[in-house]
């Protein structure tokens, strides 16, 4: 007596596992790339044609206010809401950058802001030997 086996092996993969996993990683990334930007005050950079593809770990960003009068800027660290007086940013960013192998900090300056003001910063880069990196917006 011949038994036949009524079963047949498929052939065919489940696609729903493999939807599932490219909709998480969607949504990751979704959610990692609003991280990506540390400045969080609305500043109008300048513009500019050559872009640094180098990654920053202290960002300063400095805003006019020229309203209040024609020097009035406030400066932030990492995109802090809260205004840092001019002289407590050498040592917070010393602190920030201590012990780090290739030390850079970036400058997000308002596209008013008076040029002492941005080169005030980079003499405090100067002095400690870090890399400064002028942050723009692509032309």
């Amino acid at each position: 007596m011949a038994i036949k086996r009524s079963t047949k092996v498929d052939a065919g993969i489940s696609m729903s596992s493999m939807t599932d996993i490219v909709f998480l990683l969607l949504i990751f990334f979704l959610v990692t790339s609003t991280l990506v930007n540390p400045n969080a005050l609305k500043l109008l950079l300048p513009k500019s044609t050559g872009q640094v593809s180098a990654k920053a770990t202290v960002s300063v960003s400095i805003k006019h206010y020229p309203e209040k009068g024609p020097d009035v800027v406030s400066y932030h660290i990492n995109g802090n809401q809260k205004p840092v007086a001019f002289s407590e940013i050498e040592p917070a960013v010393q602190e920030l950058l201590e012990g780090q192998e290739d030390p850079t900090f970036s400058i997000y300056a308002d596209e008013s802001v008076p040029v002492k003001e941005v080169v005030a910063l980079m003499n405090i880069a100067k002095r400690n030997r870090y890399k400064v990196i002028m942050a723009t917006s692509p032309e």
